[in-house]
């Protein structure tokens, strides 16, 4: 394995799901599933998603087009040392992460997504970037026991570990929670488990025309 494929998002209602999906960020299904689940879950599921964009422009037309189409912000969009970004939550409980490195625009706002980047929430990410590394993944950044960057090749999701209290901070919400991470990762791989409980799957082979 050396990347993470695509995710699946477990959801109650798919359907719905995928309406805001396309509404809110226009996303490509591919990369980001869905399937339905009724697992218990509560609180901080240990995950974002984040949509890395080229401007601020960007950032606020998502955003909006997110809150037009039924989420609720937990950080309004807003200028930091490392760009400018916000965080909403999802009708079906997903946190993304909306955010750019750019201070100013330089063209019209667009939809356009550059990465989409999947954070988990870890306890221990020096260990859990042990175990990532002999599961075959390359670390392309890496900042001691804060945060761990994974390379990613074109066309996936590039996966990134962070402490799961600095990553709720992050995302406006309180660090607890329990249960089910409603979310499967997809790789070249056999089913595994992560030490936190991040479930992966193998990629289904897909046939490509032409």
């Amino acid at each position: 394995m050396n990347s993470l494929d695509f995710v699946t998002l477990e959801v109650a209602d798919t359907a719905a799901a995928a309406r805001f999906h396309s509404a809110a960020f226009g996303l490509d299904p591919a990369r980001v599933r869905l399937r339905a689940s009724e697992a218990p879950t509560t609180g901080f599921r240990g995950f974002t998603l984040s949509l890395v964009v080229s401007q601020p422009g960007t950032v606020d037309a998502l955003v909006g087009a997110a809150l037009d189409a039924g989420a609720t912000v937990l950080r309004p969009a807003s200028k930091s040392l490392w760009g400018y970004g916000g965080v909403v939550q999802a009708p079906d409980g997903t946190v993304w992460q909306i955010a750019t490195s750019a201070k100013k625009d330089t063209g019209p706002a667009t939809r356009d997504i550059d990465e989409i980047v999947l954070l988990l929430g870890v306890e221990d990410v020096k260990a859990s970037k042990r175990f990532y590394v002999g599961q075959g993944l390359t670390v392309g950044k890496s900042f001691g026991g804060k945060y761990v960057e994974f390379a990613a090749g074109p066309g996936t999701v590039k996966l990134s570990l962070y402490k799961r209290r600095a990553l709720a901070k992050v995302a406006g919400v309180p660090a607890e929670g329990s249960g089910s991470h409603r979310i499967v990762l997809c790789g070249a791989t056999a089913p595994f488990s992560d030490p936190d409980g991040f479930v992966w799957d193998t990629t289904a082979p897909v046939s490509r025309a032409g």
